[in-house]
């Protein structure tokens, strides 16, 4: 096996991020290192949604985020689904991301709340044919005996979006995770990273520098 310590973390080059100079709430900042990610990054919206299962065990998946803004960071999924399950019993999620080719990551952590049924409605509508097709399918993460099985679900699946292109499951869910407190993480090559935490309190949202 080749030597984990054998391959680059980071790029030489490392965007510039003054702890002294960010903005009053993480979601405008989170907005902001979002948009330059994405000029050298794929997939800059893909979060590791960390949740807890009924025995107490965490659980992750790689997720998308939908959107940012005063409501919440919104992700979503079936409320039949594992994650959907896990979030029901136990409204509380962190969410990670990570952009090795920017040397930044950023954590979120919070409460979750379900958004109104309209809004989980649009979600789901908004998505392409296929993504909606999935979503039909069903039986996510069970145990799949016989892959001929999945390809008449799929099918089938395909079927009833086409012929009802303006339904959405009742089970569709869109997710707002409330973030009780939100790090930015910048690296550096001199390993001194540098960290910042909003931590949200009655009068607002206090910013801490951390150590590394």
């Amino acid at each position: 096996m080749v030597s984990l310590r054998g391959w680059q973390s980071f790029p030489e080059q490392l965007p510039d991020f003054d702890p002294d100079r960010t903005p009053e709430t993480p979601e405008e900042l989170f907005l902001a290192w979002l948009t330059e990610a994405g000029e050298h990054v794929l997939a800059p919206h893909a979060v590791t949604l960390s949740t807890v299962d009924a025995d107490g065990a965490p659980d992750a998946r790689v997720v998308i985020l939908k959107n940012v803004d005063e409501d919440g960071w919104a992700i979503a999924t079936s409320s039949e689904s594992p994650k959907g399950q896990q979030l029901t019993a136990n409204p509380r999620a962190a969410l990670t991301f990570f952009w090795p080719g920017r040397g930044r990551q950023v954590r979120v952590r919070g409460l979750v709340v379900p958004a109104a049924a309209e809004v989980s409605a649009d979600d789901f509508l908004a998505r392409p044919p296929a993504s909606r097709a999935e979503a039909y399918v069903g039986h996510q993460s069970e145990v799949l005996s016989d892959p001929a099985k999945l390809v008449e679900a799929a099918e089938a699946a395909a079927k009833w979006v086409a012929e009802n292109p303006d339904a959405a499951p009742e089970t569709w869910t869109r997710y707002l995770i409330q973030p009780e407190s939100v790090e930015f993480w910048q690296a550096s090559h001199d390993r001194r990273h540098v960290r910042v935490r909003y931590r949200r309190e009655p009068a607002g949202w206090v910013r801490e520098r951390l150590w590394p």
